[in-house]
């Protein structure tokens, strides 16, 4: 173990997945079947499930040991089995752990708050919720924002016959488009903070097609919602919740915790410090490490301080975190190629992409950085992906913030907007459908989900392609 100075982006390494260590590999080296297993994992959680739900129930964690297995053994072969090793222990140490331990923390703290009263689902009462989560989003993150509000609205909806769209617009709202106004909202937007962008810059610049989009999605749910509630005998005789308390909150310490969770992450961007421990190559910056350590602290406390009763109105388990938690494990480990690949330029494997957003002339062109950073973070991580087209476009957060703005612009709104197209587009968008199956509500397939999104917000970026990035 040692010492010596670290570069800005050390506490950053240990939130965004694959960072470091696609840095380290040469993509352009790399041909396009090194991403066979992360295809292989994603084609795994869109049909398997269809096709064999029970196998599927009993053993995705296999299934997604198997498909890094694929990785990790032909990697270990043709670039030795030190690298390989050292790749397991960057993934586990830089990137898998860190992010296990923030939505770990946040779905308990989430999980330990319980809103008393019965809510009844109206169609203005779930449009005010998904309003109130795009709003919180944007400060506690979309991550914890889902966790918060995901319960009480499946409960408020419990005694409807249909609840699918709900859920599928609250990913839309406030998994993804409600997270983009500021650095806290979403990974890729701390990671341009970081970068030199202002923390104000995204309010300010993001609020109109931040505005279209969630107002939009509200009113195209509220009329759905409308419609269903009111044309489809939606309501059942019998309500699940009982209306024999008054509304308030059960678990109140953990919005304390929550707002600790924020400013742990918050701090381990802001801190700068030259301390930095090699473990097995995988440099880990003491800023990442105090936020581990305190969010962990904050887990146990969460657990300790809430009341079982409060777990046990919530119907707080444990199966969507295992769910998570081992899908994710295997993408973290596929995905490596995949992001080296891409941070290969023009130079790699998915050079047609990079050249794309060039105009002739050499300036770059908004609406292709739009739709490619968007279509690419729909099925990798939204955070790399950023990164790759902040540098694409020059690197400069001050010229990116002032000349190149449009650009900045699309940018963002690609990475956080589009993350909302598939399940894995965002880890909040896995973890609600986690809760909501686990909750009794039947989610659309990988593929159902994607109907969804390919015929309602496909149209809306079109639509605002036309209107902001022309």
């Amino acid at each position: 173990m040692k010492f010596r100075t670290a570069r800005w982006g050390a506490g950053a390494l240990t939130l965004l997945p694959s960072l470091a260590l696609a840095a380290d590999m040469d993509g352009s080296q790399l041909s396009v079947l090194w991403g066979v297993p992360f295809a292989g994992i994603l084609l795994s959680i869109a049909v398997i499930p269809l096709v064999a739900p029970i196998f599927w129930h009993h053993h995705f964690g296999k299934v997604s040991a198997a498909w890094a297995l694929a990785f990790l053994v032909p990697f270990a072969v043709v670039f030795g089995a030190g690298a390989a090793g050292a790749g397991v222990v960057h993934a586990l140490l830089a990137e898998y752990i860190p992010f296990i331990i923030l939505l770990t923390a946040l779905f308990t703290v989430a999980g330990g708050i319980y809103i008393k009263g019965n809510l009844h689902g109206s169609p203005a009462l779930n449009t005010g919720i998904l309003a109130i989560g795009a709003v919180l989003a944007s400060f506690m993150g979309t991550t914890g924002a889902s966790m918060l509000l995901i319960r009480p609205l499946i409960r408020a909806n419990d005694n409807r016959k249909h609840v699918v769209h709900v859920v599928v617009f609250f990913i839309f709202i406030v998994s993804n488009a409600g997270g983009s106004l500021t650095p806290l909202g979403d990974p890729p937007l701390f990671l341009g903070f970081l970068k030199g962008v202002e923390f104000s810059w995204t309010l300010t610049h993001i609020f109109p097609e931040t505005l279209f989009l969630v107002g939009t999605l509200l009113a195209l749910f509220y009329a759905l919602d409308w419609w269903y509630y009111h044309k489809r005998e939606e309501v059942r005789p019998t309500d699940p919740t009982p209306d024999d308390r008054r509304f308030g909150f059960d678990g109140g310490v953990n919005f304390l915790l929550l707002a600790g969770v924020v400013g742990l992450v918050l701090m381990s961007g802001l801190w700068k410090s030259d301390v930095v421990f090699n473990i097995a190559g995988t440099e880990v910056g003491l800023p990442g490490i105090v936020r581990d350590i305190g969010l962990i602290a904050i887990t146990v406390a969460s657990l300790q301080l809430t009341p079982g009763s409060v777990h046990a109105d919530n119907q707080f388990s444990w199966g969507p975190m295992q769910e998570v938690a081992k899908l994710f494990a295997g993408i973290f480990l596929t995905i490596i190629p995949v992001i080296a690949m891409l941070k290969a330029g023009v130079d790699g494997p998915f050079g047609a992409i990079v050249r794309a957003v060039t105009n002739p002339d050499g300036s770059p062109n908004p609406a292709m950085y739009f739709w490619a950073t968007g279509i690419l973070s729909s099925f990798l991580d939204n955070a790399p992906t950023y990164l790759v087209f902040f540098n694409t476009a020059g690197g400069d957060a001050q010229v990116l913030m002032t000349t190149l703005a449009p650009t900045l612009v699309a940018i963002s709104a690609g990475a956080v907007f589009m993350g909302a197209n598939s399940y894995i587009g965002n880890a909040p968008n896995l973890m609600v459908k986690a809760i909501a199956e686990d909750r009794g509500v039947k989610m659309p397939s990988f593929f159902g989900y994607m109907a969804w999104s390919v015929g309602i917000l496909v149209p809306l970026f079109a639509l605002m392609t036309w209107l902001f990035f022309a």
